[in-house]
């Protein structure tokens, strides 16, 4: 299966020029974890190799929803490069996207190294530096969304850009299960939501991801950033779009989606 992993990988590597690819089905099932991770880990040493830096992980697939709508129990991840951060309050320019969509979301910023297969809620708020309010643009290479669990996991988790608040809060004193969210765009509130919206709790979240990956001999390392899922409803990009994620205790994240930013 190997040789059939590389040539999706390269398929996918190839849509980030901007045209996207029909969905997957020829060489992954669509429940295939195993073999989407393997596509996935392809592209993650081909990009590393090519001189981007990994500077953390996303969870996706924290609803139980979404889950119930792709057939899974799971949640699933993708890999942060130092170059899909977009500066708070900065400038997406669509030409980097193909059919972008925002949500709302709860990050974490490492202090220590997680490397624990028996990671719990504990274990994870030990190494949590601070918390931002984050906003996830996420992406897709798939051809109008059309996505499975193995489509978007082998796409990096339909990974895109991220965008990181200003305000940073120790985990201390934070209400992270009942705090609430509001997604604006253009000053209109599109998306509502609350942190028991990310597998119960976003630490819940960050804890399955540390488990998940020392399972597969993987490592968080201090500095890491850990985006640990929708708060909310994701909502679709259009160019000239001011996007403002608030969260509730942890302040704002904004950026804007210019045409020719």
């Amino acid at each position: 299966m190997e040789d059939v992993h590389r040539h999706l990988a390269d398929r996918l590597a190839t849509a980030y020029r901007g045209s996207p690819v029909a969905p997957l089905r020829d060489g992954l099932d669509p429940l295939d974890v195993d073999g989407a991770y393997a596509v996935q880990a392809i592209n993650t040493r081909r990009w590393s190799k090519a001189g981007r830096r990994i500077v953390g992980r996303k969870i996706g697939l924290t609803s139980k929803a979404v889950q119930a709508q792709l057939g899974v129990d799971q949640p699933d991840f993708g890999v942060l490069f130092d170059d899909m951060r977009v500066a708070n309050g900065g400038v997406l320019s669509a030409r980097k996207t193909i059919q972008p969509k925002a949500e709302a979301e709860v990050a974490l910023i490492l202090a220590h190294e997680l490397h624990d297969a028996n990671a719990s809620v504990e274990t994870v708020a030990a190494a949590v530096g601070y918390v931002v309010t984050a906003i996830e643009i996420v992406d897709s290479r798939i051809e109008n969304w059309k996505i499975t669990f193995a489509d978007t996991v082998a796409d990096n988790g339909s990974s895109g850009f991220f965008v990181l608040g200003a305000e940073r809060r120790p985990l201390t004193g934070l209400d992270l299960y009942t705090c609430g969210m509001a997604l604006e765009v253009n000053s209109a509130v599109v998306s509502i939501g609350a942190g028991a919206a990310c597998l119960g709790h976003p630490l819940n979240a960050a804890a399955w991801l540390t488990r998940t990956l020392s399972a597969r001999g993987e490592v968080l390392r201090a500095g890491d950033v850990v985006l640990t899922g929708a708060l909310g409803p994701m909502v679709t990009l259009q160019a000239g779009d001011e996007v403002v994620a608030k969260v509730g205790g942890l302040g704002e994240a904004r950026f804007r989606y210019e045409k020719d930013g």
